[in-house]
């Protein structure tokens, strides 16, 4: 492979969206993914058109203030630039958690756009059923990046805060700060490292939240 080819087969971009399926997992008591057709070609109709039914969380997704926080700003609301620019990937190797003592190895700079690789990536997408361990942000890990006013956090599974747990002190103390979330992610083929970042909602006016498509690639040197 040549130079150029090699560069070509490094920029491509990489989806890490969860596709949405009939039976796929969703975070228990929410509503379930569902499709079906209404018209079909293959019926007889003239165009194929379907019926979907979901919660605004289903999949990969991104949270909005509202979601944890009274008159909080809506999805439609967010500013592009939150996720949409150069990102980081951290791997994580906290099997329990993230935690302050691992991030500060990593120097996370002011304003930045993170996304966190754990061991979820690696095991919970493989699973059917909702994995209730999994690696999630803790309440010190919340206050450590909420100061660090970043634009942006993604997490790679449905939610940023634990199953069992205070979920919501993670996720109000990101949002109270400016910090939007994206949850969801499939990090499994991504290496760390900086990359070019586009992940947009649905704009839902009024939304809690919204399905989203996230791509990335790596920054060319």
């Amino acid at each position: 492979m040549d130079r150029n080819t090699a560069s070509q087969v490094q920029a491509e971009w990489a989806d890490i969206s969860i596709p949405m399926r009939n039976g796929m997992v969703n975070w228990p008591g929410d509503p379930t993914f569902e499709i079906s057709n209404v018209r079909k070609i293959e019926k007889g109709d003239n165009a194929t058109v379907s019926r979907m039914i979901m919660g605004s969380h289903s999949g990969t997704h991104m949270d909005a203030p509202r979601h944890f926080i009274r008159n909080g700003a809506d999805i439609s609301s967010m500013p592009l630039d939150a996720t949409v620019g150069v990102a980081r990937v951290i791997e994580i190797f906290d099997t329990h958690s993230i935690k302050p003592d691992e991030l500060v190895q990593h120097g996370i700079r002011l304003g930045e756009r993170i996304l966190f690789k754990t061991m979820n990536s690696l095991k919970v997408w493989k699973a059917n059923a909702f994995v209730q361990d999994f690696v999630y942000i803790s309440n010190e890990a919340a206050d450590y990046l909420s100061g660090l006013k970043l634009k942006m956090v993604g997490v790679d599974y449905l939610s940023v805060g634990p199953y069992q747990g205070d979920g919501t002190y993670v996720h109000r103390t990101l949002l109270g700060n400016g910090v939007w979330l994206v949850e969801g992610l499939d990090l499994s083929r991504v290496n760390p490292g900086n990359y070019e970042f586009i992940c947009l909602p649905l704009r839902i006016d009024g939304g809690d939240g919204a399905p989203a498509r996230a791509i990335l690639r790596p920054v060319s040197r």
